[in-house]
């Protein structure tokens, strides 16, 4: 089965390619595929409501199944922001590190209690039929008061899961894909994705 990362981050892509690997009869391919395929804007109030359109819109654009995420942090403290805008929390065009500077300085009148946060993540499968399933997954921890870290991309050089020590950014790649809010939402669409790429096996000819 075909199936269609509904994302232009490398990444994102290359943590769902790690967290996918292994399943038989899956071929993954990713928006850097096709390249005239525009999506569309996010215009949802919610992960799940951009998450579902994005699949959709891929879905029946290029005619395959397809995979799409969206995900950010979200502060209890800031009223849920970042939230659905964390890719451009200080500007459309914004890096990763100044949407990262501009939570830093938004928190600083914070107290420590108030630092706490969690990142959520809503997957959405969905064929040229429509939309197959959606799915949530939470990883909740707290927020540094400076950066740490330079692996992973967005807000992982500022993000500490509960119980853990390092930030997302200081974790190998293993650890992270692990435990993260994205391995928590793709492990509910697991059993669909394997049972839709066991579907298109050829059955085996019976010989007489």
């Amino acid at each position: 089965m075909e199936l269609v990362i509904a994302s232009k981050n490398i990444h994102k892509i290359r943590e769902f390619r790690s967290m996918l690997k292994g399943i038989p009869n899956l071929d993954l391919f990713s928006l850097l595929d096709f390249p005239s395929y525009v999506p569309p804007l996010e215009a949802g109030s919610t992960f799940e409501e951009n998450a579902i359109q994005k699949a959709l819109d891929a879905a029946k654009a290029l005619n395959k199944v397809v995979l799409a995420d969206d995900s950010g942090l979200v502060v209890p403290a800031l009223f849920g922001r970042p939230g659905v805008f964390s890719s451009r929390f200080a500007g459309e065009d914004a890096s990763d590190r100044e949407n990262r500077q501009k939570l830093l300085c938004e928190m600083v009148p914070l107290k420590e209690n108030q630092r706490s946060a969690f990142f959520e993540c809503c997957i959405a499968l969905a064929g040229p039929e429509g939309l197959k399933r959606a799915v949530h997954g939470l990883c909740e921890g707290a927020v540094l008061t400076e950066e740490r870290g330079n692996q992973g991309f967005g807000y992982d050089p500022l993000f500490v899961k509960y119980d853990y020590s390092k930030s997302f950014a200081e974790m190998n790649e293993e650890t992270k894909n692990r435990i993260s809010h994205r391995r928590k939402a793709l492990d509910k669409l697991l059993p669909l994705i394997i049972a839709l790429a066991e579907k298109e096996i050829p059955s085996p000819k019976i010989q007489s």
